[in-house]
């Protein structure tokens, strides 16, 4: 028997309702000049801390060198040792060789939310238009917690990390929810 919409949309509003408030989100830019020259600033990886502080949710911001191994490294202890509820990796992901973000988490995905890619895609066209075509982004789930992978501007970062927190909570419940 196929729901209706409404149907829909109270079952996700009781899923929201049960869903945890504040969360425990490690921040990760993925930047080698960053990495390698502390006294460049990180605009972006500042930008999302604000973002993720003035939602409510506690937040850790690093910065790693675009070396597969280290953002592997970051993103699984943030996840099992630091007990992260989630991940958001910004930068690295672009088309330059040094540009391995991508390349290094796809492969540690056990589900990927293909949606999250195609959406901040396409509002990141409707604001700046085809250099739009040329932004790399993955997101899923790493032993059911939410990893999201952003481009490195500022105006991506912000658009991307708004989006992640609308439905955050509401992800980690669905991925821990029992059958």
């Amino acid at each position: 028997m196929a729901r209706s919409r409404h149907e829909v949309s109270h079952a996700a509003e009781n899923h929201k309702l049960n869903s945890p408030r504040r969360l425990r989100i490690a921040l990760v830019t993925v930047s080698s000049s960053r990495f390698r020259d502390p006294t460049i600033r990180d605009d972006s990886g500042e930008t999302a801390l604000a973002i993720c502080k003035k939602a409510g949710q506690d937040a850790l911001l690093e910065i790693v060198d675009d070396d597969k191994q280290m953002i592997r490294l970051h993103v699984l202890r943030a996840l099992f040792e630091e007990d992260a509820d989630a991940v958001i990796l910004i930068g690295g992901t672009g088309l330059a060789p040094r540009d391995v973000t991508i390349e290094a988490i796809s492969p540690l995905l056990d589900k990927k939310l293909e949606g999250f890619g195609e959406i901040l895609r396409k509002l990141s066209y409707d604001s700046i238009g085809s250099p739009a075509l040329m932004s790399r982004t993955v997101a899923g789930l790493v032993d059911n917690k939410p990893v999201f992978c952003l481009p490195g501007s500022p105006q991506a970062t912000k658009l991307g990390v708004e989006m992640a927190l609308k439905e955050l909570p509401h992800a980690v419940f669905i991925a821990n929810s029992k059958p």
